[in-house]
């Protein structure tokens, strides 16, 4: 990374909008893997199988993205510690204008994602923390994690903290990188709230079906 580019804010904003990207396509594509389990057992299993038969790739993958995360939080929290700096002494009274619940809880947001990651990654990936974890069945550990009232609650608070993230994400990556106009105003916000929907109801369909018991064990 070139010093002399990321030194000034802006060049921080543009690598939290690169990597933001970069991110959405993998939780994009995570949730479409995970959708699969309202196919089956055999769906969901399959498609992890898949995934774990090119061993190195996977790893690759797992390795490329905890990189990207790694510099879209690093970013963050520079940037967070630049605006500390610039105002030491923070307003009497903050009065919002024109920032939205979402760019209001981006921080706190991001603290709740990174902690649940943790979890998530010891319960469904590692199994360190589930009741009874199978390495090759991921539709039963899905279905035997998920049915717990409380770890469901987890992920549907964390997933709500994704929506919120996604979307004042996807609506500032285009500021950050310099394509800002009235005239795509509109089209920002669609997509913002397009991605973020999408997001929102593919993950929370999986806890919230197999609570009411639309999937089971079979």
């Amino acid at each position: 990374m070139v010093p002399g580019f990321y030194r000034p804010t802006i060049g921080k904003k543009a690598v939290m909008a690169v990597t933001g990207i970069i991110l959405v396509g993998w939780i994009v594509g995570h949730m479409l893997g995970n959708v699969l389990i309202f196919r089956g057992p055999a769906a969901v299993n399959d498609y992890a199988a898949l995934l774990k038969s090119n061993g190195g790739l996977l790893w690759g993958l797992r390795a490329f993205m905890l990189l990207t995360l790694t510099l879209h939080v690093v970013a963050a929290i520079q940037l967070f510690q630049q605006q500390r700096a610039a105002r030491p002494v923070g307003y009497a009274r903050q009065v919002p204008q024109q920032s939205t619940f979402a760019s209001r809880t981006m921080r706190w947001g991001g603290l709740v994602l990174a902690l649940f990651l943790v979890y998530h990654i010891l319960h469904l990936t590692t199994g360190t923390v589930h009741p009874a974890f199978s390495h090759t069945d991921v539709y039963s550990n899905m279905v035997r994690g998920l049915r717990v009232p409380w770890v469901a609650a987890i992920y549907l608070v964390a997933v709500g903290a994704l929506g919120l993230h996604l979307y004042h994400g996807m609506w500032s990556v285009f500021q950050s990188l310099g394509v800002s106009h009235p005239s795509i105003t509109p089209m920002r916000r669609r997509l913002a709230t397009g991605v973020a929907a999408v997001v929102y109801i593919g993950f929370t369909a999986i806890p919230l079906a197999i609570l009411f018991g639309l999937l089971d064990l079979r």
